[in-house]
């Protein structure tokens, strides 16, 4: 482990994944929040629990919310595995931070363009940047390993 550590690269794609899920987090329990303040519940046992079984129901701002983290999980869990294994490949430190850092900056406007309703195509656009970074690490990866398949 302490050799990863010392992979310059590896240690920047750690520093990254690890804001990346603490977003998505933060983005789990604004879903919670909203679901209690809006008296929106998903479960049963939970709107019981709040006032009675006609919380169970939907709420667009809930809803919202959560749609925000299926496409954190949808985007952020992919990212994990590809930048790891694109860590590990030896690309130039400057070009691999770029690479997790547009990737972060990419998801946490997705997440306040959604969060927040911002104006189209902010968050499609913020969304197709970030996946231009997997893309070119994925890309790298594959260049990488072509010979061994």
């Amino acid at each position: 482990m302490e050799t990863l550590l010392n992979n310059e690269v590896f240690s920047s794609f750690v520093f990254y994944a690890v804001l990346l899920v603490l977003k998505m987090y933060i983005i789990s329990i604004i879903v919670g929040q909203l679901r209690l303040r809006k008296k929106a519940f998903a479960n049963p046992e939970d709107a019981l629990r709040h006032g009675g079984v006609q919380f169970v129901r939907q709420d667009p701002d809930v809803e919202r919310a959560r749609r925000a983290h299926l496409n954190d999980m949808e985007n952020i869990l992919p990212f994990l595995f590809i930048g790891a294994v694109y860590s590990l490949t030896g690309p130039s430190l400057f070009v691999a931070r770029i690479h997790f850092l547009v990737f972060f900056l990419a998801r946490l406007v997705h997440s306040v363009a959604y969060l927040f309703a911002l104006k189209a195509p902010t968050r499609s656009v913020s969304y197709s940047i970030g996946q231009i970074s997997c893309i070119l690490m994925a890309v790298q990866v594959l260049m990488v390993v072509a010979s061994y398949a």
